[in-house]
């Protein structure tokens, strides 16, 4: 009963061998992999990927980059500019209501784009109140925008939030608990001593675990994929100093509370 609740199958790292990659999911023990859009093309690849495979879960989004229409390179993975009309964009995705599990991944970004600071805060208002508007869990990008992100959504009547890959200081870590969120353990956690943290602090009534496949592969020099979420699970047992099935058990009765009700 394993969930990968954050990831992008629709990347042109899997175009060759997405069907094997669902199948070791599956082998894997995978019940569920939400696959995230992060703009008009990847949207689309993400409800192709649910209707083809019962696993996946499409989310549909706009990354905070794409909200400004930049091309940038993100590591050693490039993002490249993909232009197209958001407020059409936002249009499609409501069209879209009934086949999606989450709006994501939408949010802030003040590490690779520092200025038109307004501009993401005004786009990212707008996908809230589309996840107010659908009565969707809404998944967030907050890099070095945390605070920003936390208060933004404080502000917003959403009670179903997954911070993503959040990074930021304990005090919003505490903020993000007593607010009733969730925080994820990527699949990175096993080097991670910032994911190792909020783990500890977090009640596992909180927790989801993650890959953001196929980034933050929990082996060197490794493509990550859904299956490789089990190690998120382990770290999270460990830190919590619980059996594996117990952690399963509680991951899927969140996700039954988020995504089932």
């Amino acid at each position: 009963m394993l969930i990968d609740i954050h990831c992008h199958l629709e990347h042109s790292y899997f175009k060759d061998d997405i069907d094997a990659v669902v199948k070791n999911a599956i082998k894997a023990g995978l019940k569920v992999i939400l696959t995230a859009g992060i703009n008009s093309e990847t949207n689309r690849k993400a409800l192709e990927l649910a209707q083809k495979y019962n696993i996946v879960k499409a989310c549909l989004g706009i990354y905070p980059i794409h909200t400004l229409q930049k091309e940038i390179e993100l590591g050693s993975f490039p993002l490249k500019e993909n232009k197209f009309d958001v407020d059409e964009e936002i249009k499609f995705i409501e069209s879209k209501k009934n086949k999606i599990a989450a709006i994501g991944e939408v949010g802030l970004d003040y590490f690779w784009v520092k200025d038109k600071v307004k501009e993401q805060q005004g786009l990212f208002e707008k996908m809230i109140s589309l996840a107010e508007k659908l009565g969707k869990p809404i998944i967030v990008h907050s890099r070095k925008a945390e605070q920003d992100c936390v208060d933004m959504l404080s502000s917003s009547k959403l009670k179903k939030i997954i911070m993503h890959c959040f990074s930021g200081r304990k005090h919003l870590v505490k903020k993000i608990i007593d607010n009733g969120w969730f925080l994820t353990a990527p699949t990175s956690i096993v080097k991670s001593t910032q994911f190792q943290e909020n783990i500890k602090i977090a009640p596992i009534t909180q927790i989801f675990a993650e890959t953001d496949a196929p980034y933050l592969s929990p082996f060197k020099d490794k493509r990550n994929e859904p299956a490789f979420v089990l190690e998120s699970y382990k770290k999270i047992a460990e830190i919590k100093n619980m059996e594996l099935t117990e952690v399963i058990n509680n991951i899927w009765m969140n996700w039954q509370r988020v995504f089932a009700s």
